[in-house]
């Protein structure tokens, strides 16, 4: 399902809009806490990020990861705490969730008049994901990839400056998430935008971020800057970064690795 919020909701706690340079703040997140109920989720985030960055969010299930997503989305608010984002974001969940009594095409356009023009620029945004033969069939007859791809498609057509990202390739085999990976990495060179990346998935936050966050216990214990050259693949720092962010998430321990986990992972980091 595609979320666009052009006007946010000043009871929310969000700031105006911020100004559209190409490297201007599109988030910028100060002290925000948020608890259901007795439970603390978010405690004092900080934190800023720039158009142009893919920023990759770790953490267990239950840790926030989502929480501070729908926070950004204006789908749920802070208890405290200031929200500056970006008028000009989209939100590309797990399911595709597409429309299935709409062709494809109009799938993209959801929430937009369907006019001469925007079919124009929903059969551009198909074509950039490969899916333009396919913008006048229907959604049943696509693959879990090619779902997800319309969904990607719908969220370049509003040209966003932030891209929320919500573990959108879980429900994909092991080959279609590879092909996701590489495709959204073409499409971020292509139009810029900010990107955050929820996932469980050390190795694809490796892959594709130019920073990692990882949320615990309510903060944020690591944010780091991926400074691996780009295409990354297996090998020397990359290894050593995995290792350490699984350590860091209380899955891999020193014993597990062999080595200490801190030194290596800060030496890839300053390649």
């Amino acid at each position: 399902m595609f979320v666009d919020f052009n006007k946010p909701d000043a009871s929310s706690g969000q700031r105006p809009a911020m100004p559209a340079d190409p490297n201007a703040l599109v988030v910028d997140l100060k002290s925000v806490t948020k608890h259901f109920g007795e439970q603390l989720i978010l405690d004092g985030i900080d934190l800023q990020i720039r158009r142009g960055e893919i920023v990759a969010l770790l953490g267990a299930s239950g840790s926030g990861k989502t929480t501070l997503l729908r926070i950004l989305a204006s789908l749920d608010a802070a208890n405290s705490g200031e929200v500056g984002v970006t008028d000009s974001r989209t939100v590309v969940f797990q399911e595709p969730r597409l429309v299935p009594f709409n062709r494809v095409w109009t799938n993209v356009l959801l929430g937009l008049p369907q006019t001469r023009a925007n079919k124009a620029k929903a059969m551009a945004a198909l074509r950039e994901v490969g899916l333009e033969h396919k913008a006048e069939g229907w959604p049943r007859i696509l693959s879990g990839g090619e779902a997800q791809r319309v969904a990607l498609a719908r969220a370049l057509v509003r040209t966003p400056h932030l891209l929320l990202a919500d573990e959108p390739f879980a429900a994909l085999d092991a080959l279609t998430r590879l092909r996701m990976q590489w495709l959204v990495q073409e499409l971020w060179r292509e139009h810029n935008p900010a990107i955050l990346l929820v996932t469980h998935d050390v190795d694809e936050a490796v892959l594709l971020a130019d920073r990692i966050l990882v949320l615990k216990a309510g903060r944020l214990s690591v944010d780091l800057p991926v400074n691996l050259p780009r295409p990354r693949r297996s090998g020397h720092g990359f290894t050593e970064l995995t290792e350490f962010l699984l350590a860091e998430l209380g899955v891999l321990t020193d014993t597990d690795a062999g080595q200490p986990q801190t030194a290596p992972a800060r030496a890839a980091l300053a390649a």
